[in-house]
């Protein structure tokens, strides 16, 4: 009895083992007693292009993610929502056989045998009266896993030559994390379904081979461009650009990035079946590229990169300075399919250098300033019954320890967690100080008692540790953001220390020399427009123009 139920299930494991299944070609489904699978097919299928002419010949790969493989499968190509094939298809030396299907012959491929399979390459050639083609398969892993309807990018008619233009419409979303790597802002965008999209897509034609098929589009004045770099950063970065020539047509340059400068134009190398367009302000460009990616630093397709995204103006073919940019938030392996995320938590630690900028070089160093050297300003006037120099301070710091605060939890919200460094060794530090400080002073002794001068010296000592403390911090931070060849955010830093260290001497020397009773007495009300006060209102101009560079400069640079 074992036998014979045995001698009947095989049969049923075993179906169409040769691969004749012209049964299926209407609804592509197996003949199997089990429904397909209704998750992603971990196989897929592509095209070596995104266009075609009548007639030509375009290269179709069935391709298996590593340590997979299927046993079985169906191969049409029909119109973009179509039920029966078009085309005719031919095979090479694949373990395929052509299939007649709606009674046409070479309308189908299927295999020969069960054996495992990773990778099968056929030919499809194009009829005459096909304007859009989209390749579907089906998959079979096993008797009861298998996959139907599997889709390929939609392949649009070309009309010339192959750099001619081809409609935006062409570049979709189809295929994102099932056989091509992609990345886009808003995320998950589909350009197909809209202007506000900017996407790039990486799709390796053969497995373990050299050929990509890469996809660019979006809304630019002059050009979008995509590159891959080691890390985070512009310099030593492999670009792609397509952009606008001096005549206004579109075209595909290859460059390399030495940092935020005019990328070094390169020869455009391997790189064929170019395709081109620019339709109400959208740029798009398709090409498939052999050349390997090189930052000089590495130089290998299967290593791991980061994806950066750029789109700006240009000038009479030349690209301008870009608009905006943004990376993903990991490296990445373009021969792995993907949906690539970008990194925005970027403008969260912008905002972290910001703050901390605003609180450590404008108010905080004011705030010291005033109460260590100007408590005779504005004598006699008495803001809610306290002196003005009082209520200054106060109010300044206030603000300072509040920008503090909130830096800290933005930046750990960046990192969620600790990061390496000194830098945030001195920010703790920075942090835990700044807390102090208000602390001690709700708990000082008034001003008559004996002990009073342990709180003065103690807040003088913590207010000029954590004045050093926060330059440095900002001195860590500064360089941790700073790509440009020449370090010019370090440098400016630098400027900055200069010029506190210069105007804390200078007022030091006018307060020991008023102390001396070499500065002659001045009535109250002058103490207001006095010696103090305009190398006061001196230092403060020169600290909000080294502020303004480095926020600028920090809007500018990436984090990593």
């Amino acid at each position: 009895m074992r036998i014979l139920i045995l001698l009947c299930v095989v049969p049923g494991v075993c179906c169409y083992p040769s691969g004749l299944v012209s049964e299926s070609c209407a609804d592509m489904k197996p003949l199997h007693s089990v429904p397909p699978q209704n998750t992603a097919s971990p196989f897929t299928v592509s095209a070596a292009q995104t266009t075609f002419t009548p007639g030509e010949s375009v290269t179709v790969s069935l391709q298996a993610p590593p340590s997979k493989a299927f046993t079985g499968f169906l191969l049409e190509a029909r119109a973009p929502g179509g039920q029966s094939a078009v085309g005719s298809f031919a095979v090479n030396s694949a373990p395929a056989q052509l299939l007649t299907c709606f009674q046409t012959p070479n309308a189908a491929v299927s295999h020969v045998s069960s054996s495992a399979k990773t990778n099968i390459q056929v030919t499809w050639k194009a009829a005459g009266n096909i304007e859009a083609v989209q390749f579907q398969a089906s998959f079979v892993q096993s008797y009861k896993t298998f996959w139907v309807g599997v889709k390929s990018p939609v392949l649009s008619l070309r009309n010339g030559s192959s750099t001619g233009s081809s409609s935006s419409s062409s570049i979709s979303s189809a295929g994102c994390g099932s056989s091509k790597v992609c990345f886009s802002q808003p995320a998950d965008c589909d350009p197909a379904g809209g202007s506000q999209c900017r996407f790039m897509s990486a799709r390796l034609l053969s497995p373990g081979g050299p050929a990509v098929r890469y996809e660019v589009t979006g809304a630019a004045d002059g050009y979008v461009a995509f590159g891959f770099s080691d890390d985070q950063k512009m310099g030593n970065d492999d670009i792609y650009i397509c952009g606008l020539d001096s005549k206004g047509s579109v075209g595909v340059t290859h460059a390399f990035s030495t940092g935020p400068t005019f990328p070094e134009v390169q020869p455009l190398g391997n790189v064929v079946d170019v395709q081109a367009s620019v339709q109400n302000g959208v740029l798009s460009c398709s090409f498939t590229s052999s050349n390997p990616i090189s930052t000089q630093r590495s130089s290998n397709l299967s290593s791991l990169y980061y994806l950066l995204f750029a789109y700006g103006a240009s000038s009479s073919g030349k690209i301008l300075m870009h608009k905006d940019t943004f990376t993903s938030s990991q490296r990445v392996d373009i021969s792995a399919p993907a949906v690539v995320q970008s990194d925005g938590k970027v403008n969260i630690i912008r905002a972290h250098g910001a703050l901390m900028l605003i609180a450590w070089m404008t108010t905080g160093p004011l705030g010291m300033m005033v109460a260590r050297f100007l408590k005779s300003m504005g004598r006699g006037v008495k803001p809610c019954g306290k002196d003005l120099w009082f209520v200054v301070h106060v109010s300044v710091m206030t603000v300072t320890v509040a920008a503090t605060i909130i830096a800290f939890i933005l930046a750990f919200s960046f990192v969620n967690g600790w990061a390496e460094g000194a830098h945030p060794v001195l920010g703790v530090l920075v942090m835990i100080l700044a807390l102090i400080q208000p602390i001690l002073a709700l708990m000082r002794c008034g001003p008559q008692h004996p002990w009073r001068f342990l709180f003065n010296w103690a807040h003088f000592f913590i207010a000029v540790s954590v004045q050093l403390l926060a330059v440095a911090a900002i001195f860590t931070g500064v360089q941790m953001m700073d790509s440009t060849p020449s370090g010019w955010l370090v440098k400016v830093m630098g400027g900055f220390a200069g010029w506190q260290a210069l105007f804390y001497g200078l007022m030091e020397l006018r307060a020991r020399w008023k102390s001396s009773g070499a500065e002659p007495s001045r009535p109250a009300a002058s103490n207001m427009v006095g010696a103090a006060g305009l190398l006061l209102l001196l230092y403060i101009l020169g600290n909000l123009c080294f502020l303004v560079a480095l926020l600028v400069g920090i809007g500018q640079m990436s984090y990593t």
